[in-house]
């Protein structure tokens, strides 16, 4: 791992340098999209607290099961008396006591077991609580991933865009220095005076200036795409279009409020709670459940706890009756939670609106860009032929060459970009709807499975009597109340109606 890390860190210093040498492979969008799934950090890093979340439903269910466990026990008791008289049998007659010292020791081992019956839903309310989280902690992986994949592909079309503009800031130094040449060939044989060679030279320094800005530019993308891929870009390939990418709003919206993870994951943190409420409910309820103990005693000299055994078998019933308002405040708490969950996903519903329709309005400009820009490069094209070869007849200055020169490096520029914004705008919309993943980018890549694991440790520790257990736990609990659902009432209303309906008035 630590040789690892260094490799990624020697890898990042060298893309900062612009000259670096290409390694001997190509990349393509695809690749670095499947070595990002496989390898980036922060993502490997969520899918480990995904399964860190996994742990809480075993945690949940371990209230089903018996606990057992060993006691042991050791003690010593030593007596000093003095000497004395005392009457002892009530005939005025005293007799004689002896002083001395007395020894006792003892020891004792014991084995307990207590089973739950019946918890009134605490147990099985946080089993739904549990599984919840996992639900939602699945969505909140989904959303990092497509974080990471975005920032894949915008680092992957900066690259591009700025190895594109390098190559043009280096294509206009060639024609401004061959510029510079026959300006200074037409001023030796007095076709031009010195001011059109100032000019031509002061265009080729502005050049090199922006030369080794684009540089400068393109070590940074460089930087950026390394820390997300984890390898060096090499000779990238044009990617290609981006699978699903809609042409309707309305569609992609209606898929962003249902697809999104974020919305998703609001939702189930919603169930999440509502679960707590009525776990919080059970509180006010008996429980019931079986106790059995066995264990054995004897003088820890020559110790045998077979020689005194003992066994102990019981059921008890718990009902609360009082506790100082404890009850009450758990629920209380526990439905302005609720309330905040449902807020929650009415707050994730509005950024998915604002998320979609942001990409969706980028989308479309930059492909007006596009559009506008493929136009203009083509016809400062012309006009840059065009203007050199009138400039060669004396019909054009060497200041028009320059600026028709200047003007098409700037549109050629000005596409560049816009195409990149525009790829970058399908993808940010793709992840605002929900549907930026693995799957979709790169067909038959591995990925990564969270139910897998849960299924793993789900059911770690069970015992065939769990069912039986779970079922008898969940008669007559508290019910799962969903959260007011009016889409005619301001959502601060329904909340309050909620409130109002289910808390309860006394402990």
């Amino acid at each position: 791992m630590l040789n690892r890390s260094r490799a990624l860190a020697t890898v990042a210093l060298v893309a900062l340098t612009a000259g670096m040498a290409a390694p001997v492979w190509a990349d393509t969008l695809q690749e670095a999209i499947a070595l990002a799934y496989r390898t980036n950090p922060t993502l490997l890093a969520q899918r480990a607290q995904q399964r860190a979340l996994d742990e809480s439903v075993p945690q949940a269910r371990s209230g089903l099961r018996p606990t057992i466990d060993l006691s042991a026990s050791a003690s010593y008791t030593r007596t000093d008396s003095e000497a004395g008289t005392r009457d002892l049998d009530g005939d005025g007659v005293p007799e004689t006591i002896p002083g001395g010292v007395t020894e006792s020791d003892n020891g004792g081992v014991s084995v307990g077991l207590a089973q739950n019956v019946w918890t009134a839903g605490r147990v099985g309310r946080q089993i739904n609580v549990a599984e919840a989280n996992v639900l939602a902690g699945r969505e909140n992986l989904r959303s990092i991933e497509q974080q990471v994949l975005a920032s894949v592909i915008q680092t992957y079309v900066d690259v591009q865009r700025d190895m594109e503009i390098l190559r043009i800031r280096q294509e206009n130094i060639a024609v401004l220095r061959r510029q510079l040449e026959e300006s200074s060939a037409r001023f030796e044989v007095g076709e031009i005076t010195r001011t059109d060679v100032a000019q031509s030279e002061s265009r080729l320094a502005q050049s090199e200036a922006d030369l080794a800005s684009a540089q400068a530019q393109l070590s940074v993308s460089r930087a950026a795409y390394s820390a997300v891929v984890g390898q060096a870009p090499a000779d990238m390939e044009v990617p290609p279009p981006l699978p699903g990418v809609p042409t309707d709003f309305e569609a992609a919206m209606d898929i962003g409020l249902v697809e999104n993870p974020n919305v998703r994951a609001a939702q189930y943190q919603l169930q999440a709670a509502e679960a707590q409420v009525a776990a919080a409910r059970s509180e006010y309820l008996p429980s019931a459940r079986l106790t059995a103990s066995y264990g054995g005693s004897d003088e820890l000299s020559g110790f045998n706890p077979g020689a005194r055994t003992s066994f102990q078998a019981g059921a008890s019933i718990s009902v609360p009756l009082f506790t100082g308002g404890l009850n009450q405040s758990r629920v209380a708490q526990a439905l302005e939670r609720a309330n905040a969950a449902q807020i929650g996903v009415e707050g994730e519903r509005r950024n998915v609106l604002q998320d979609v329709s942001s990409a969706f309005a980028q989308v479309v400009s930059a492909r007006a860009t596009v559009a506008a820009g493929n136009e203009a490069v083509r016809a400062a094209t012309v006009a840059a032929e065009g203007v050199r070869q009138e400039a060669q007849v004396g019909l054009r200055t060497t200041l028009d060459v320059l600026n028709q020169e200047l003007e098409l490096r700037a549109s050629q520029v000005t596409l560049i970009s816009a195409r990149r914004n525009e790829y970058v705008a399908q993808a940010q919309l793709l992840a605002a709807m929900g549907r930026l993943e693995g799957g979709d980018l790169v067909p038959g890549i591995e990925q990564y499975d969270p139910e897998a694991n849960y299924k793993v440790v789900r059911n770690r520790g069970a015992l065939p009597w769990d069912g039986i257990i779970e079922s008898i736990d969940r008669l007559a609990a508290p019910p799962i109340v969903p959260a007011a659902d009016a889409p005619d009432a301001p959502i601060d209303q329904q909340l309050k109606s909620e409130v109002v309906q289910t808390a309860p008035s006394a402990d």
